[in-house]
């Protein structure tokens, strides 16, 4: 099977979920009509990834007046599952005939949990359905202020109109029992949901894609000082007054099942990068290594091995 596929690479509206959405709408018509069947956008783009953790000052204080604030706003843009938001991104992927995979802040709306957020990939299949939902397993670092942790039962691919579709979120590139899972899942597509996908983001995607024999969409958002929260300082060395300075540069990537990059990185600017990917590929790169296949040892590392 031959097809396109689109990464994503720009900026929500952020901490607006519903002029994020509006402009999500019109990304998706536009890698549409470039013939795009599977339509990829970076991490928690929904809306928008929270770099402020890491750039902004006193964000770990406790009991911080601003910081509480942003973080409020940040839950009420944030996007439950399923609701208004998933019902427009599966009429968007219905409408256009596109596997669409969005990830966002999910906000728990009630019942046990209530309130938490997770960060989440969603996946819809190109007649609208939600065929799956992914909550990241560990959120790293400073994430942890904001983010519950996921149970694991989502790490699979599913079956999709362009084939068996998988991702991982950030830092889960470097769990190798997440990579393993989902290897044994059958992948055809991977995606990669970055905030930006920077020098060593890219390595991970890369070996991701020559490990599990699979393609990967590695995709990484724009966002600028003027995006931070305007409640939050920060931090001396982003400079007042440089607004249009750079916090995430993008770099969105699309890689064959050899490790072979076949469009971007791009940087420092808004972009659908496109890349047309042909599954049979996967075949041809299985005859050297399929570490589910002839290249496993289950008798060394699986249940059954030798003690």
């Amino acid at each position: 099977m031959r097809f396109t596929v689109a990464a994503v690479q720009a900026a929500p509206v952020y901490l607006d979920v519903f002029a994020s959405l509006a402009k999500a709408e019109g990304l998706i018509a536009e890698a549409a009509a470039r013939g795009a069947r599977l339509v990829v956008f970076p991490e928690t783009w929904l809306p928008g990834y929270p770099a402020w953790l890491d750039v902004c000052r006193d964000v770990n204080l406790w009991d911080a007046p601003a910081v509480k604030q942003v973080y409020r706003r940040l839950v009420e843009n944030s996007v439950v599952v399923p609701g208004p938001v998933t019902d427009a991104l599966s009429a968007a992927a219905r409408a256009h005939g596109v596997v669409l995979n969005m990830s966002v802040h999910e906000r728990v709306a009630a019942g046990p949990g209530r309130g938490t957020l997770y960060n989440t990939m969603l996946t819809f299949d190109a007649d609208g359905r939600l065929a799956h939902v992914h909550r990241k397993l560990m959120p790293t670092y400073t994430e942890r202020l904001i983010w519950g942790q996921g149970d694991g039962q989502s790490v699979q691919a599913v079956a999709t109109a362009v084939g068996r579709v998988g991702g991982l979120i950030c830092w889960e590139h470097w769990m190798p029992p997440a990579r393993q899972r989902l290897h044994e899942s059958g992948e055809d597509v991977h995606i990669a949901a970055w905030p930006q996908v920077k020098e060593m983001n890219l390595v991970a995607s890369r070996h991701y894609a020559f490990e599990g024999r699979c393609f990967v969409v590695a995709c990484g958002a724009i966002m600028h000082v003027r995006d931070l929260p305007p409640e939050l300082e920060p931090m001396p060395e982003l400079a007042a007054g440089k607004p249009d300075a750079m916090l995430l540069r993008g770099g969105s990537v699309i890689i064959g099942p050899d490790g072979t990059v076949l469009a971007g990185p791009i940087f420092d600017e808004e972009v659908i990068l496109t890349a047309e990917i042909d599954l049979a590929r996967i075949t041809e790169e299985q005859m050297t290594l399929d570490v589910t296949g002839h290249y496993a040892r289950p008798d060394v590392f699986g249940p059954g091995r030798r003690q």
